[in-house]
């Protein structure tokens, strides 16, 4: 009865999260963020401003915006830092070059107020594809390399793309006077951390009751599932994760303090690198991830292909695999992101992530699994 009992409570919750439940701010100038180390926002009479720090220099900024509404004039520039970028809100029309984050305008029912994106071929959005076809979206190429003409002729309010260490700017995309808003969530080093920058994104688009009602609700359900998880941990029923596979001539599994690394540890599974500082991902050889993971109990992957793997795809790739624990108990589980939204949902959604992994981790906590992402490799 109390396995049926927690499976609906997982259910209703998992499910309310699409739903419309407004949350009221309180508290003074600074708007409260729970878990993001990376941002702050403070709210001014007549705009709000949002400081991102640097997370590969201590003690820097990254960057720092001031969001205007259309209807308030602008601020003196007396009061505001000397780099800062003004962005008027809402935005209406941006060009967006993340996968993750044309999901999220879908999440918050702004997709209409994409007019661009870069990097076509990795974003499965119906609404986006669809949006290209009819010419209501521009492709601009390779986010790494974009068609500035095509940006400049669409007029986008703001650029949404991510920035990355030692990347040396933005070529031609920092020359044509369209602010960029870099997305730096991914370097935050817990799942609900990254998924709050949702409530940044939700100020920038005039969607900051339906960001906010969203996040409560992931925030809200992240912890019911934890808190689920901590009780068959406590219990005794703790398991060892690895994760992911081999890439050509290493094995990439996610750092200690990697969003992922603290997810298993949410779910009640014990991590072989959990007490590794990185906050992405270790580059390793076979012989060490044997070594320090070959008994582990469960072998999680992700993996892109226009078929299913099998147990008999992994050994085609390497023979060695046969030698893990959860590969000979058949305690290997895939995730396909060709035939998934992994990648799309994530990493604003994280609870549904970790309910794929508490199903998988503890299968006798609810009595009916429904594995969003993963399935067993026979």
């Amino acid at each position: 009865m109390r396995q049926f009992i927690l499976f609906g409570m997982m259910t209703v919750l998992l499910s309310s999260c699409g739903g419309r439940m407004a949350e009221v701010q309180d508290g003074g100038d600074t708007l409260h963020l729970k878990y993001s180390s990376l941002l702050t926002i403070v709210r001014h009479e007549g705009y709000a401003m949002a400081q991102i720090r640097n997370p590969w220099k201590s003690g820097k900024t990254l960057h720092t915006y001031v969001l205007v509404p259309k209807d308030e004039q602008l601020p003196d520039q007396a009061l505001l830092p000397a780099q800062a970028t003004i962005i008027r809100t809402p935005v209406e029309h941006s060009a967006v070059f993340t996968t993750v984050h044309c999901s999220l305008f879908g999440m918050l029912g702004a997709q209409d107020k994409i007019v661009a994106v870069a990097d076509l071929k990795y974003i499965k959005l119906p609404f986006v594809q669809q949006g290209v076809k009819a010419g209501k979206i521009a492709d601009c190429g390779s986010g790494m390399q974009p068609m500035v003409e095509k940006i400049m002729d669409v007029k986008p309010d703001i650029i949404m793309l991510s920035p990355f260490e030692n990347s040396g700017g933005y070529g031609k995309v920092e020359e044509i006077n369209i602010p960029i808003v870099e997305c730096a969530e991914y370097m935050e080093n817990s799942p609900l951390a990254r998924a709050e920058w949702m409530r940044f994104y939700g100020l920038l688009l005039g969607r900051e009751q339906e960001a906010d009602s969203l996040f409560a609700c992931v925030d809200s359900c992240y912890h019911m599932l934890q808190q689920q998880a901590s009780k068959a941990r406590h219990g005794g029923h703790s398991r060892t994760v690895l994760f992911d596979k081999m890439t050509g001539s290493v094995w990439h599994v996610p750092g200690g303090r990697s969003t992922i690394g603290q997810m298993v540890k949410d779910a009640g599974g014990d991590y072989p690198w959990e007490n590794d500082t990185h906050g992405g991902s270790l580059a390793l050889p076979f012989e060490n991830v044997l070594e320090r993971a070959g008994e582990a109990d469960v072998w999680l992957f992700r993996y892109s292909s226009d078929h299913t793997y099998t147990k008999a795809d992994l050994l085609g790739e390497r023979d060695g695999y046969k030698m893990l624990k959860a590969f000979r108990q058949n305690e290997v589980y895939g995730c396909n992101v060709e035939k998934t939204s992994f990648y799309e949902e994530t990493p604003f959604r994280p609870d549904l992530l970790l309910s794929d992994i508490i199903q998988i981790l503890h299968p006798n906590l609810i009595q009916s699994k429904h594995l969003r992402y993963f399935e067993n490799t026979k």
